[in-house]
């Protein structure tokens, strides 16, 4: 693997952490304005459109695939409308840093399912590693504590289906546009929201509100594209540290735009969460150098 391919994989990684998290803090901005299914839809209907006018233009733009591919992408569209839902039921309701902090275990999850489901080995050091990451992620959601709440299990449940987005990804053709897969999951999305909106309320939208949510599809739509090419290009054990990018900015967006700053067992679950996930992605990526010299030898 070659190291430009390296960098811009890293690249791509950091600025799809960079989109999902300030679109994040553009929809939490929202909360208590305007119900969270009408923010979706509208937000999507954005997502949509920019996504379709960047495909016709690049001309990258292909719906001519196989039934597989369709079952592939249609599974990755449920998983990301599940990770969509649960994630900003928590984020309206959680500290933008804590919620973060939970999908920072992104990297053990996704190891331990390509271990349980694609049959990618997984040795007792990385097992370890995982296992006290985990041991991270109950100190930040505290469950039996005060902090612990419904909001919790939300986020919880958004990172076992980012894992199912992910291992998905893993599974489809690298001849399938990354812009088709983005597109069909923003479509699925939107046409989703926009059905339960009609279940609810609709608020008006002033035009600070309207701000908010067309700078959340622009940010959502880096997001959307950048986390399908991260996973076709590059050396993924060197790729994937940088996801960690997403908990600094975080940080800094919780503390400056909204006052939040995680409490001290947060930080330490978060600390421990983000260690053992580089552990894992390094041991990985030692792995597969040894096998790869294997096979050479």
């Amino acid at each position: 693997m070659s190291v430009s391919d390296n960098m811009k994989g890293a690249a791509l990684m950091a600025g799809s952490m960079a989109g999902y998290t300030f679109n994040d803090a553009c929809m939490k901005a929202l909360a208590g304005d305007i119900p969270l299914s009408q923010a979706v839809f509208l937000r999507g209907v954005l997502t949509c459109l920019l996504l379709y006018g960047l495909g016709l233009a690049l001309r990258s733009l292909t719906f001519r695939l196989s039934r597989r591919e369709w079952k592939l992408m249609l599974l990755r569209s449920f998983a990301e409308m599940g990770a969509t839902y649960c994630f900003l039921s928590a984020l309206f309701n959680m500290p933008i840093a804590n919620v973060t902090a939970v999908l920072q275990a992104l990297p053990l999850t996704i190891a331990l399912a390509a271990w349980a489901f694609l049959g990618e080995p997984l040795g007792w050091r990385r097992l370890s590693a995982i296992l006290l990451g985990f041991v991270g992620v109950v100190l930040i959601v505290k469950p039996g504590g005060d902090g612990f709440t419904l909001w919790s299990v939300y986020a919880l449940l958004a990172v076992g289906f980012i894992t199912l987005r992910d291992l998905v990804v893993r599974k489809m053709s690298p001849s399938t546009p990354s812009m088709t897969v983005a597109l069909v999951a923003s479509v699925a999305i939107t046409v989703s929201f926009g059905v339960a909106s009609l279940g609810v309320d609709w608020a008006p939208v002033p035009p600070r509100s309207g701000g908010f949510l067309v700078l959340s599809a622009v940010f959502i739509f880096m997001g959307y594209l950048f986390s399908v090419m991260v996973m076709r290009v590059g050396d993924i054990g060197f790729i994937a540290p940088f996801r960690y990018t997403g908990l600094i900015w975080a940080l800094i967006i919780g503390l400056i735009f909204f006052g939040e700053w995680p409490d001290g067992w947060t930080l330490v679950g978060a600390g421990i969460v983000v260690a053992t996930g580089l552990f894992t992605l390094l041991r990985e990526r030692q792995l597969m150098r040894r096998t790869r010299a294997r096979r050479i030898a």
